[in-house]
């Protein structure tokens, strides 16, 4: 027999009664009944229930075993009582009647317990992540992440796709998040950077005359956290494709995630064809452009029915500037004064002056609220048309320059949405967003910026940049979204060097400062490129939405805390004097 185990902890079965067996893991729980102990023993792969009484010549070192020790037992299997069966467990009809007992590890007082589901700080989990890990619900996440990722390598080498590593040590980019730098010891003075993400590297490849590229790959971002954002590193599916339009990466990765989101999903409904919605449509509808398609709220404009009402707030702003819109959210259900204040006190808590609404009752005539009389029954009942609205429903109103008021209206469609119980949660909700401007005016900076990727191609092309305004073009980049994450944007790149040339030159960087920053891909852009398209899934996001989570720490095995800190390895860290002189650095902190 195995020195320590000739079956894991979730493969006997009633097969197995009357053979004699051995099994090592952790003592996940042991009761005590009237003298006999039962001790449920657990591995990586599930729990055995074990039973031992005082007649046994082990008996007393089991009395002495305590949770999470690791412990090895030889005895026999026996099979449980009709009224005693676990229907939950694998092996919930057998136990093992143990013989022997050798102790192999023995566990100090736990600082969190590993049986039961309880919430704890996160600093105590981050510090004993080890222990945190044991728990039922994480330790299945983590290995779903494992099974995840495997579905997602297959789907893509069955479509042809090659798997190759880009470097983690690079060149540093002035675009984008913050680099994690990293000093040359060979070259004093000089620095690598961690990636961002393979962009460069991906597009050098279909230059290099490859077709389709993918990795598993990690991305080093210095940024802050958040609960949908890892800082400092995380993962994607990174991909690339020559000769293709956005219509061909649609298709390469459509079926990619809704085939791993059908495989792991328990049943939920995945989108069939993933709809593509414009940018400006997105914005104008939702709020966002990352919309959640599970809240049923569409909103709408409806300043042509308070321009020259009653209602002089709204009619005022929309005559004194013609850049204002007022904007309609419609509330399903929500028709009661008691629901519509609730609404206004949540408004008043994000910081705003509260939110005008109308709502609509059984037997009267227009609406009810201070908006509805102050614009009259036909103006009301216009607005209840246009939004399809009825008796019972109620909607909320919004006005000011959209760019100002986007994220609250945005926001205020969330929370309506939640309050009254219409967002499906058996659904996972994917659409493309598609057109985004080329360019953003960047009012920090009173510049015109990259609004997305800087090597995407602009609609149009060189013509378009010569041409149009440059807050107008519109650029083949993309994002998909799944139930309002992210959870990723890509692009049709430009592949033509005078385009990369006049596209930097709108954004403020000269030929120089392109040959200095970008000159990699500046450069292989003159030896003959072809067009190329790739986009790149954040892996996290994706577990996460398959693990039911809200957080990314729930699945990555060993995360930093919000203040980029790693609890259990305690990093970062200082480093020794003679190691600083290695590689020619002196520390200048502040007092």
């Amino acid at each position: 027999m195995h020195k320590y185990r000739s079956h894991n902890c979730a493969q006997l079965n009633i097969e197995n009664v009357g053979q004699n067996v051995r099994l090592s893991g952790w003592v996940h729980r042991i009761r005590d009944h009237g003298g006999l102990l039962f001790i449920d023993l657990r591995d990586h792969y599930g729990i055995t229930q074990s039973v031992i009484d005082p007649d046994s010549k082990a008996f007393s070192l089991a009395e002495k075993i305590r949770s999470e020790w690791v412990i090895k037992i030889d005895g026999e299997v026996k099979a449980r009582a009709s009224d005693a069966i676990n229907e939950k467990l694998p092996t919930g009809e057998i136990e093992v009647f143990i013989r022997n007992i050798e102790i192999l590890g023995k566990a100090k007082e736990l600082p969190l317990p590993v049986f039961g589901e309880q919430e704890y700080p996160e600093e105590t989990r981050l510090k004993y992540r080890y222990l945190d890990l044991r728990r039922e619900r994480i330790h299945q996440n983590i290995i779903k992440r494992g099974q995840i990722i495997a579905s997602i390598r297959k789907r893509m080498v069955e479509q042809g796709f090659n798997e190759i590593q880009t470097p983690i040590l690079t060149a540093s980019s002035p675009e984008g998040a913050r680099d994690f730098l990293v000093p040359s010891r060979l070259h004093p003075g000089k620095f690598y950077a961690l990636p961002q993400a393979p962009q460069q590297f991906k597009q050098l490849l279909m230059m290099s005359g490859f077709d389709k590229y993918f990795q598993i790959a990690p991305c080093f971002r210095d940024e802050d956290a958040r609960a949908d954002r890892s800082p400092g590193e995380f993962y994607q599916l990174d991909m690339e494709m020559s000769f293709v339009t956005q219509e061909d990466v649609f298709d390469a990765i459509e079926p990619v995630l809704r085939g791993v989101f059908v495989e792991f999903s328990n049943g939920k409904k995945v989108t069939e064809k993933f709809p593509r919605i414009p940018y400006k449509e997105a914005i104008s509808k939702y709020g966002t452009d990352k919309p959640d398609l599970r809240n049923p709220i569409e909103m709408q404009n409806v300043s042509k029915h308070f321009r020259g009402s009653g209602f002089k707030i709204f009619a005022n702003m929309l005559a004194q500037d013609e850049k204002v819109e007022v904007w309609a959210i419609p509330a399903p259900k929500g028709g009661s004064r008691a629901f519509c204040d609730r609404m206004n006190s949540w408004a008043q808590k994000q910081d705003q002056p509260g939110l005008g609404y109308i709502f609509w009752r059984e037997g009267e005539e227009g609406g009810a609220g201070p908006l509805a009389k102050n614009i009259g029954v036909e103006r009301t009942n216009a607005i209840k048309e246009q939004l399809g609205l009825k008796v019972g429903d109620a909607c909320f109103f919004v006005a000011g320059r959209p760019k100002k008021f986007v994220d609250f209206a945005g926001n205020a469609r969330t929370h309506i949405g939640d309050s009254l119980g219409l967002i499906d949660k058996n659904r996972f909700e994917f659409c493309w967003i598609v057109d985004f401007p080329m360019f953003e005016y960047n009012e920090e900076k009173q510049k015109i910026d990259f609004s997305h990727n800087p090597f995407s191609m602009p609609q149009g092309e060189l013509e378009a940049l010569q041409n149009q305004d440059p807050l107008e073009i519109k650029a083949w980049q993309y994002d998909i979204v799944c139930n309002g994450v992210e959870l990723s944007s890509g692009a049709i790149r430009n592949h033509k060097p005078e385009v990369m040339k006049k596209a930097f030159e709108i954004a403020g960087y000269d030929e120089e400062i392109l040959q200095k920053e970008f000159g990699g891909i500046y450069r292989a852009l003159h030896y003959g490129a072809p067009p190329h398209g790739g986009i790149a899934p954040g892996i996290d996001r994706i577990v996460m939405l398959l693990c039911g989570e809200q957080n990314l720490r729930e699945v990555v095995a060993f995360p930093m805390n919000q203040q980029a800190e790693d609890l259990l390895m305690n990093a970062p860290s200082s480093v020794s004097a003679s190691q600083l002189r290695e590689l020619h650095i002196r520390l200048n902190l502040d007092e």
